[in-house]
């Protein structure tokens, strides 16, 4: 292990993205310098964190006045807005994009949250943002739910890369990859070059502990302290057994053989909800090659710090990882109930941030018309 726990994670076939973005971190050379200095290969943004960025400080001001003298409405300065940071951060990582044969330098943006229910109007938004970015190494998101899946196959099959975000549990999982698989399939059929497509699957982290530790705290049984602090990784663990799997075997080997390259996991959610658990422990405990882990900037700097990267802690331990869900179930948790629950509040809180978003934008439109 040396002193450096990044360049660690990254020898160990890790790429590290950061889940954030704003105006100020490209402005200021943030953003650059965790390029430069801390191994940082790509960036993921959401709902909450363009709301977030939107209502801090003055870096977005200049443009939206901009906007408002050309009499642009809150939804068009809301997309204006967040593509431009997006295609600037597409722009930065450009040369990490072309230096890794397009694995990384990825930069993903999500569609309207309000539409996590519509199909049809998810995949059409998926197309529109790829094309208002126009950058190659842009990676549109696409929540996991059920009506978001064929959106997914739909989005693949036009030649355009997808990060598939908000999965909770390995059977969605399953579904993700097999709607993966399935418009690589149809892109191969529509012409494009599946060399130029690419794909993760945002598997969320922290918030299955958060959860089931909740479930288990409300137990009066003896073996639910046992389990607390047990199921995300665990979760995790199945999930790339499951990964694993999918892709070998004639089937995927055909389309490895056109140049596809197989989805990769991304392990979201890494930043720590509970003070009592080490604050790397979904950094430490998810080293596994041929992945991505997203962090929040104050979870990049606490691996950077005193991260304990120590190889792979994946591989081989699905038994391990099944034994806790065993355990959860024998205590009487139950695992459906807690995913549905887990997506919903995913769905839910990135519907809420959109309309905060969509609040501040009001805001600052009508202050700029005076």
């Amino acid at each position: 292990m040396s002193s450096n726990p990044l360049a660690d994670l990254s020898a160990a076939g890790v790429s590290i993205w950061l889940d954030d973005l704003s105006r100020e971190r490209l402005d200021t050379g943030n953003l650059a310098s965790l390029i430069a200095e801390h191994h940082v290969v790509g960036v993921t943004t959401n709902p909450t964190i363009f709301a977030a960025a939107l209502s801090k400080g003055s870096a977005y001001d200049a443009q939206v006045r901009e906007l408002a003298a050309r009499g642009a409405d809150t939804d068009a300065t809301v997309r204006e807005v967040t593509t431009t940071d997006v295609r600037n951060a597409c722009d930065l990582f450009r040369d990490t994009y072309n230096a890794t044969d397009g694995v990384d330098g990825r930069v993903s943006i999500e569609v309207d949250p309000r539409l996590a229910k519509d199909t049809e109007r998810t995949a059409a938004e998926a197309l529109d943002l790829w094309k208002t970015v126009d950058r190659p190494n842009l990676m549109v998101k696409i929540p996991a739910s059920i009506e978001g899946l064929p959106a997914i196959t739909r989005t693949l099959a036009e030649g355009v890369s997808v990060n598939v975000t908000l999965i909770f549990s390995v059977e969605r999982y399953r579904r993700v990859m097999e709607a993966f698989v399935t418009g690589l399939e149809q892109a191969k059929a529509n012409g494009h070059d599946l060399r130029t497509i690419h794909s993760v699957a945002s598997f969320f982290v922290s918030r299955v502990d958060a959860e089931i530790d909740k479930r288990l705290d409300a137990l009066d049984d003896p073996r639910a302290e046992e389990l607390r602090g047990k199921a995300a990784i665990a979760n995790a663990v199945l999930a790339h057994a499951a990964y694993q799997e999918t892709f070998q075997g004639a089937r995927w080997e055909a389309l490895a053989a056109e140049g596809a390259r197989a989805q990769r996991p991304l392990w979201a959610s890494t930043g720590v909800k509970d003070p009592a658990y080490s604050d790397t422990r979904y950094v430490d405990q998810l080293v596994v090659a041929d992945t991505v882990n997203t962090m929040p900037e104050k979870t990049l700097h606490a691996v950077a710090d005193h991260g304990k990267i120590v190889g792979d802690t994946v591989s081989g331990r699905a038994a391990q990882a099944q034994e806790v869900f065993d355990g959860l179930v024998e205590v009487g948790i139950d695992l459906d109930d807690v995913f549905v629950t887990l997506e919903t509040e995913g769905v839910d809180k990135f519907e809420k941030s959109w309309a905060e978003l969509l609040e501040t934008v009001t805001g600052q439109l009508d202050q700029a018309k005076g």
